[in-house]
């Protein structure tokens, strides 16, 4: 259980220009251990500071750093990961309980989220796009033109979406096969929002909300993909007087349709998989401890692979092509 002695000050900067305009926030270190928000962040601060770069109208908060203590500790969590269940509480028990208690009302008070993040394989950056626009249950939404006009013009070729719907129905499946164990379905990994992180609670306020992956975390190109991407979005919703930037002019689209857990401990990769390998339909992925073979139900892209996920963990993703931002992949 967290203490007061373990918390640590939470730093948010807002500047506001003198006109009227759309309230931004852009966040970095959700997870400790992805330094590029934190630096892309820096870095247009210092120009903002130095008078090179003006808000001209409307407001943009940065904060730096969201998590502090896995920052300090250098790894992607301090007590518990910060992008899942992201919830307000008023019993926090959990050092990230706290964070979610003053994030969440911050995020509430936005119209729109660039969250920056990286992650530990190699490959080339991308971003995480919200559903279409629909009145479903899991995620209601209403402004996919504003996310995919912001897609194109970021500064990366390829868009993936499906991230809640896919994990919701993960979640679901985990909990079915608890419930046949007989196992108490009460454990943060089996809530039924457990996909929920700063996009997807910006989304659940009204907002917009985008997931930059810059990049693997160590890249030195990484902070220069946030940067570049902070940039665009502050030309790009007229917080700043810089020239509109230029779309990028194709954008691989994929979705995420499948959740694949972990069973046990002893469940294996049948090779290194990075995420957006592209698969064949009856590929070999993996073997269960029990033997049993799992194959690629269809030609596809394996996301998120993680040989290090534990028993009734999400251990890789499956995603197909997708022709949302007018062009698409083809797995090989």
């Amino acid at each position: 259980m967290t203490t007061s002695s373990s918390l640590h000050p939470l730093q948010s900067i807002h500047i506001a220009g003198m006109a009227p305009g759309p309230r931004l926030l852009i966040t970095g270190a959700v997870h400790g251990n992805e330094v590029c928000g934190p630096r892309g962040i820096r870095r247009v601060l210092a120009q903002i500071e130095a008078g090179a770069l003006v808000i001209t109208r409307g407001s943009v908060t940065f904060v730096p750093v969201c998590n502090p203590l896995a920052y300090q500790l250098g790894r992607r969590a301090g007590e518990r990961n910060l992008n899942r269940a992201l919830m307000p509480t008023p019993t926090p028990r959990e050092y990230e309980d706290h964070l979610a208690n003053w994030l969440c009302p911050l995020l509430a008070a936005h119209d729109g989220l660039l969250d920056l993040h990286s992650f530990q394989a190699s490959g080339q950056a991308f971003v995480m796009v919200g559903p279409l626009d629909n009145a479903g249950e899991v995620e209601p939404f209403t402004q996919a033109a504003t996310e995919e006009a912001l897609v194109r013009v970021l500064g990366v070729g390829r868009a993936v979406d499906g991230w809640l719907g896919t994990y919701a129905a993960g979640v679901q499946r985990r909990r079915a096969t608890a419930q046949a164990e007989g196992r108490a379905a009460d454990t943060l990994d089996l809530h039924p929002r457990y996909g929920v992180g700063t996009t997807e609670y910006m989304r659940s306020q009204g907002g917009w909300a985008l997931t930059l992956e810059c990049g693997q975390h160590d890249d030195p190109q990484s902070p220069e993909v946030a940067y570049r991407a902070i940039r665009n979005t502050l030309a790009h919703l007229r917080l700043t007087d810089e020239p509109a930037p230029a779309p990028v002019p194709a954008i691989e689209a994929l979705s995420l349709h499948e959740v694949v857990d972990k069973q046990h401990a002893d469940d294996r990769f049948a090779r290194d998989w990075q995420s957006f390998d592209a698969v064949r339909a009856g590929t070999l992925i993996g073997t269960r401890a029990s033997g049993a073979e799992l194959r690629a139900p269809g030609d596809g892209w394996l996301m998120f692979p993680n040989a290090r996920a534990e028993a009734r963990q999400e251990w890789f993703y499956l995603a197909r092509a997708s022709q949302r931002f007018g062009a698409s992949g083809a797995a090989a």
